[in-house]
């Protein structure tokens, strides 16, 4: 890939461990900016405006970092790259489950890009190309990530091409959409989605896909 490309990340070891592994890091410009998809999109939005008026405006946008997989659908210490980012818990409650917002009534200018943001086709491809092992699907963005079964299967059956989840995607892309900046995302799968079972969490593995991963943005 070429230069102009922001890999934004949750936390600042998520950024280490990206810049290890980058082949040409001046290329690339790696920053944590937050937890959660509000700080993730007000710290991109920030870091995009910024360039702009810098003069160096960048060209795309990338959200990296690790994450939960789905069982059965993304191996732990493995990569997966989304085609779409998905605000999988902004919504309403009602008797017969959940209703995304875009089901409320409210359009897809109300939502920012709207409640599922799909990846760019060149930069996913690009992506793909350069990580040939990556599993492809959905990631859900969530406020509060899933730490019970019933609620593993029940977004499972929503979303049957999910294969993991993170808490920043969807803010990064909604960042990424009103600016008008072609988006995807990166995750290393950490752990299972399910009980929080911190034995089972693979940590340093993850980290250390996330920095083989890097090579991928140059």
């Amino acid at each position: 890939m070429n230069g102009g490309i922001l890999v934004v990340t949750a936390v600042p070891a998520e950024t280490e461990a990206l810049l290890a592994g980058l082949i040409t890091p001046a290329s690339t410009t790696v920053a944590p900016v937050g937890v959660g998809p509000a700080a993730a999109a007000a710290g991109t939005a920030r870091l995009l405006a910024l360039a702009e008026v810098a003069g160096s405006p960048y060209r795309a946008v990338v959200s990296a970092g690790i994450g939960g997989g789905f069982p059965d659908r993304a191996a732990l210490g493995g990569i997966v790259l989304g085609t779409r980012s998905i605000a999988a818990d902004l919504g309403a409650e009602s008797p017969e489950g959940f209703l995304p917002l875009d089901e409320l009534g409210m359009s897809r200018e109300h939502l920012g890009g709207g409640p599922e943001i799909p990846a760019d086709p060149t930069l996913l491809a690009q992506l793909r190309a350069a990580l040939p092992g990556a599993t492809v699907g959905a990631v859900l963005t969530l406020n509060t990530v899933t730490g019970t079964a019933e609620t593993t299967r029940v977004l499972a059956d929503r979303y049957p091409d999910a294969v993991a989840e993170g808490m920043e995607g969807h803010g990064v892309a909604v960042a990424a959409a009103q600016a008008g900046l072609p988006f995807a995302e990166l995750r290393a799968i950490s752990n299972p989605i399910g009980p929080r079972d911190r034995g089972a969490w693979r940590m340093r593995a993850a980290f250390d896909a996330l920095t083989t991963a890097a090579a991928a943005f140059g």
